[in-house]
């Protein structure tokens, strides 16, 4: 018990957080690149995180009956997913489809979204209300939230649906 008080205990600990913490952020953008394709960089990130494994985890198990090491590791991993999901969402590699729904001004989001370099499909549907428009437009993940808030202004009771995709051919991408 008393080498849990020692600041070198607490100190191992906490670089194993740390190291823990930076293996399970890498390994979160690594598996959201390779879902988007990027095969070089998902090897990089792999090869990286492996060393990185490979090194807190024989720190811990070389020195198990430091529970501080076992809660620093464990700490690193919760925190490393969220911090991983943080990056990865800053980084926004990829690609949304959106379908919006407005039931009076379909035709002023469609025209909004074009005069803001947008591609743009309208689509006449039928819905349980009445005849209406989607207002379909594929832009990348970066745009997404710019694309929705343009929308809003229009519409605020738009019903906006998005989804992550791979495009697999050429059309109109806003720059």
């Amino acid at each position: 018990m008393e080498h849990l008080l020692s600041p070198t205990a607490w100190l191992v600990a906490f670089g194993i957080f740390i190291a823990r913490a930076v293996n399970i952020a890498i390994d979160t953008v690594r598996f959201m690149l390779s879902l988007r394709g990027k095969r070089a960089l998902s090897w990089i990130l792999g090869f990286i995180e492996s060393i990185i494994f490979v090194v807190v985890i024989g720190s811990v198990v070389n020195n198990v009956e430091n529970i501080l090491n076992i809660i620093g590791y464990s700490a690193g991993f919760a925190t490393g997913t969220v911090v991983g999901m943080m990056i990865e969402q800053r980084l926004a590699i990829g690609y949304v489809h959106f379908n919006i729904i407005s039931r009076t001004k379909s035709i002023e989001v469609a025209d909004t979204l074009r005069e803001a370099g947008y591609g743009v499909t309208e689509i006449p549907a039928r819905g349980r209300e009445g005849n209406f428009m989607v207002v379909d437009s594929r832009v990348k993940r970066k745009q997404a939230d710019e694309l929705e808030e343009l929308v809003l202004q229009i519409d605020p009771d738009a019903f906006i649906t998005s989804e992550d995709i791979t495009p697999r051919r050429s059309g109109i991408w806003r720059p």
